[in-house]
């Protein structure tokens, strides 16, 4: 007897057949160069449906911000504008001590640290897979960015640019358990390895030898290895140690400075030789703060 409706391939079959093709596709994708150039273009071509898909939410915002009372705004603007002076407080401090730290590397003939120029970014989409910590933001190749870009908030470090499309671009947060930085201690240089683990509250310190002097509460910063990102720049904070004889390392978790779980706007950096024009540097921030001080 006919069957109205024929039966297809079994249940095993259908999942051998996407297994197969699943390890075909991962190896395609190791393997052949030209994978990559054709994920950024596609990066590219759907970049503006994540421009569509983030309109409603934009404009929302906007709406929103029309109706913010205006005590709210003076309240805003009176905070901002303590702060502002505070920072411009800092600001002139840092530029009489960089001064002084110029001169005595001068005296010591060494080399002084590339200035880093910046650029504000924003976030525009996160990756929705449970396993895999990148978020998508709204810079891409017409403003320079490329792979291997170290990415900050206000905080400390967030990431790495991984993919770079012609207006946006992915990023690997140090969550992200493939994601793994060279740190060292602030407090006495000893150099670690920052490792993600899937947790955007907590990281983990790599091969930590049980007479590491590394106490609770020390501050992780960039040590400038890998040429990925500049060195000087904060991490996270040490916030559990444990020394177990009965395990080869120490066991040592820390807390990442960044608001990994808060992102809304980003910083990018570049070296000054391949800055694009309108990246800006840290004398521009100082000149445009003496700038509104003199007004």
């Amino acid at each position: 007897m006919n069957e109205v409706f024929p039966r297809g391939p079994s249940l095993l079959t259908r999942l051998a057949l996407v297994l197969g093709f699943s390890v075909i596709a991962m190896f395609v994708d190791t393997k052949v160069e030209s994978v990559s150039t054709f994920r950024a273009y596609l990066t590219s071509l759907v970049s503006p449906l994540q421009y569509i898909a983030d309109m409603p939410g934009a404009v929302l915002n906007w709406s929103a911000s029309r109706f913010t009372s205006r005590e709210f705004l003076l309240d805003e603007n009176e905070r901002l504008t303590a702060q502002i002076t505070l920072m411009s407080e800092q600001l002139q401090r840092f530029n009489t001590l960089q001064q002084e730290n110029q001169n005595l590397r001068t005296l010591l003939d060494a080399p002084v640290q590339q200035e880093m120029h910046k650029m504000i970014a924003e976030l525009m989409a996160v990756d929705n897979n449970p396993y895999s910590h990148q978020i998508v933001i709204n810079k891409g190749a017409l403003e320079n960015v490329y792979a291997g870009q170290a990415v900050l908030d206000e905080s400390g470090i967030l990431g790495q640019v991984i993919e770079v499309g012609t207006t946006n671009s992915r990023v690997l947060l140090i969550s992200d358990v493939t994601h793994a930085i060279p740190a060292r201690i602030s407090r006495n240089n000893v150099t670690l390895i920052v490792s993600g683990i899937g947790d955007v509250s907590e990281l983990s310190l790599e091969h930590v030898a049980h007479s590491t002097d590394i106490r609770e509460g020390d501050i992780l910063i960039s040590s400038g290895l890998g040429n990925v990102f500049p060195q000087g720049y904060p991490i996270a904070r040490v916030s559990s140690i444990v020394r177990d004889e009965s395990q080869p390392f120490a066991q040592v978790k820390a807390q990442p400075l960044a608001k990994l779980d808060r992102i809304k706007y980003l910083l990018l950096l570049w070296p000054k030789d391949i800055a694009p024009e309108e990246a800006i540097s840290n004398q521009q921030v100082l000149d445009g703060l003496g700038a509104e001080n003199e007004e």
